[in-house]
């Protein structure tokens, strides 16, 4: 699998924020959250003076401009460049151009690139719940996903049946 890389996608003016939910729930439809894995409309705080108050505001970075994380392909390209208010890639002609590294921490995203998270669950192991709808439940890992930074255990449910449920990794706790 290729590298995902940060685009720059151009929206009608005022689009930015629509966008991007339509963006994310198309990726969530089309099951592409590993080939699209970030969307962006970057913000800035600014202090407005209004009638003599100060008031606190966020104000687009880039207005007209939304930022991509995603590993370039044809389906990911069509997905994005067919989303409602999109007018295109940034890049020469209809080849879109990632931002580099460079670019990106120039731009202030170096904090935007997620640390990478460190998980030491192994499917087999025994995990307590302590967070969200199951707190307390124990039960041992079935599956691992990285990507969705997710485990699969098993509860117990309506008299004794085995159900399958997904916890975040910030949900778990690996028992000692």
């Amino acid at each position: 699998m290729s590298e995902a890389n940060w685009y720059v996608v151009h929206t009608y003016s005022g689009y930015e924020n629509k966008v991007q939910v339509d963006l994310k729930k198309t990726i969530e439809n089309r099951n592409l959250q590993d080939q699209i894995l970030e969307v962006s409309v970057p913000m800035l705080a600014v202090t407005e003076l209004k009638n003599g108050l100060e008031k606190q505001a966020d104000k687009k970075m880039f207005p007209g401009y939304v930022l991509v994380k995603m590993v370039m392909n044809q389906d990911t390209w069509y997905v994005v460049r067919n989303t409602r208010g999109v007018t295109g890639f940034v890049g020469p002609g209809s080849d879109p151009t990632p931002l580099s590294e460079e670019e990106m921490m120039n731009l202030g995203f170096q904090e935007m690139s997620e640390p990478e998270l460190v998980v030491d669950f192994e499917v087999g192991d025994m995990i307590t719940v302590i967070a969200g709808p199951w707190k307390d439940t124990v039960g041992a890992i079935q599956s691992i996903n990285e990507s969705k930074k997710s485990v699969k255990i098993n509860v117990e449910m309506f008299s004794g049946r085995e159900t399958s449920v997904e916890l975040s990794f910030n949900e778990v706790k690996k028992m000692q």
